[in-house]
């Protein structure tokens, strides 16, 4: 086998995102956790020691030490045990019932005779302009439709060189970014209606048969399995960055093109229900108003 061919191998840390090893093997965060724990018991003893028999001190000192490792070490749902739990803090002092808006008196629910007023429901995406730029966290970022390419079916050479100019596209990026891929049902109807609006233009009665059965054959498809297609979305910072990146990605041989303000919101609304089957035609921009009806 030439020595082009062979597939290329790169090396990728697998704890790429996690924190720097401070001392014993533990992150500066685990350290504090450790280490404040133990500097507070220390403390009390210092302070109230008279009070409690030694017996009683150690006890609870090792109490507090272990719940202490347990806190800095463990891990829940991918968060580290201490985040998981100020996040569990945070919900259960944030308002259950949200609402786009402000909150009106209309909307006052009462539940065991207490009044509970919604509390404001706030994305982060604030702006949606009509040429698809998106206002986030106050900055502009702009959605990339991409398609895909398939690299296995390619020489060593091909994969080094589009491995490469993947590369070369992330490293050009000046600013945050976000690959996104979603699998979302696929409705098929829509196929099936088109195919036999179609069929009744077609010469051959044998043609127009063959058209109906695979409506049919669509429709069975979409009743009795759970089709999928696959969406792929790159969020990049900035016009220009949107620009550069679809051209890089052009280059790999992948589709890319970005996304307009019907389809970013389309996108977004796909992305806050993705359960629901996206709604056909395009979504209006949040503030523009509506001039065309659809017939129902």
């Amino acid at each position: 086998m030439n020595a082009e061919d062979a597939a290329p191998r790169a090396v990728v840390p697998a704890n790429v995102n996690e924190p720097d090893r401070i001392a014993f093997g533990l992150t500066f965060r685990q350290l504090a956790i450790i280490g404040g724990a133990g500097m507070a018991g220390f403390g009390c003893y210092r302070t109230m020691g008279h009070l409690l028999p030694a017996v009683v001190w150690i006890v609870a000192g090792v109490i507090v030490f272990a719940v202490a490792i347990v806190v800095a070490l463990g891990r829940r749902d991918g968060l580290p045990l201490d985040v998981w739990l100020r996040h569990g803090f945070t919900l259960s002092r944030s308002p259950r019932t949200l609402t786009p808006g402000a909150a009106r008196a209309s909307s006052v629910a009462v539940v065991a005779g207490k009044a509970i007023v919604p509390a404001p429901l706030r994305s982060a995406v604030t702006t949606v302009s009509p040429t698809g730029v998106l206002t986030s966290e106050g900055g502009a970022k702009v959605l990339i439709g991409c398609g895909t390419t398939n690299i296995h079916l390619r020489s060593g050479g091909e994969q080094g060189a589009l491995l490469d100019g993947f590369g070369r596209f992330l490293n050009s990026l000046t600013g945050a970014a976000q690959i996104v891929v979603a699998a979302q049902r696929h409705d098929l109807s829509v196929y099936a209606q088109a195919i036999v609006e179609h069929a009744l233009r077609l010469p051959h009665p044998a043609l127009r048969a063959a058209a109906d059965n695979y409506a049919q054959f669509l429709l069975d498809l979409d009743s009795q399995r759970d089709p999928l297609r696959r969406q792929v979305l790159a969020v990049v910072t900035g016009e220009h960055a949107a620009d550069t990146a679809v051209r890089a990605l052009s280059a790999l041989g992948v589709e890319a093109a970005a996304l307009d303000g019907p389809a970013v919101a389309s996108a977004l609304a796909n992305a806050v229900d993705p359960f629901s089957p996206p709604v056909p035609g395009p979504r209006a921009v949040p503030g523009a108003p509506i001039t065309l009806r659809s017939p129902s």
